[in-house]
């Protein structure tokens, strides 16, 4: 299910266009006009990333807005081998990850209260592969906050479970207890939503 969920993300991506080193070096001597052109190359790019970890689109706004600054103050650290769209990426998910982690507002743990039901998984790959990312992302907001917190990083991000638990603060057993956790709830979610389309759609 994992893959099915990262390559409706992959498919909905936005590449971003080339940023030129022109462009790199005059934010660095921190010209207006070239920051505002960057900001409006990087939004698509840094929205999509805050909106799949924040509930809201003020907070999702908020981050972005952190990210963007730190991707700023930090250009000219930036490695010239590394990818500028992958660096950013980068920068912007560790923003995210801080600012959850700072304010301590997410639960480390939580508790599963009821086993998991049986699903048609067949079903719900073969529905996941036709799904639109908006569709995905609603039901990501059914998964209890730290669990998706973990589930984006790992099933998304591709972040390893040994990474996940060192930006968290949490042991690689509940990382992986996280994961499992949105899985469930992600396979029914995506369960109940094939069974409708199924119901919708005439049989031949």
């Amino acid at each position: 299910m994992d893959h099915g969920v990262r390559a409706v993300h992959a498919t909905a991506r936005t590449r971003l266009p080339m940023v030129s080193d022109q462009l790199i070096a005059r934010c660095i001597r921190e010209e207006p006009k070239a920051q505002y052109e960057l900001y409006r190359v990087l939004h698509p790019l840094l929205m999509g990333i805050c909106t799949r970890y924040e509930r809201n689109r003020q907070d999702a706004v908020a981050r972005m807005n952190q990210g963007f600054l730190k991707i700023l103050t930090h250009l000219a650290d930036r490695r010239p081998e590394v990818p500028f769209e992958l660096w950013s990426r980068r920068i912007m998910i560790n923003t995210v990850i801080d600012d959850h982690r700072r304010q301590k507002q997410r639960k480390a743990h939580e508790t599963l209260e009821t086993p998991p039901d049986r699903v048609d998984l067949a079903e719900v790959n073969s529905y996941l592969g036709r799904m639109e990312v908006q569709e995905l992302e609603r039901m990501l907001d059914l998964v209890p906050a730290m669990s998706r917190q973990v589930f984006n990083l790992f099933a998304i991000d591709g972040f390893p479970h040994a990474e996940i638990a060192t930006l968290l603060g949490i042991s690689e057993g509940t990382s992986k207890w996280h994961v499992s956790n949105a899985r469930n709830i992600l396979q029914q979610a995506l369960a109940r939503a094939a069974a409708k389309d199924r119901a919708r759609t005439p049989s031949r």
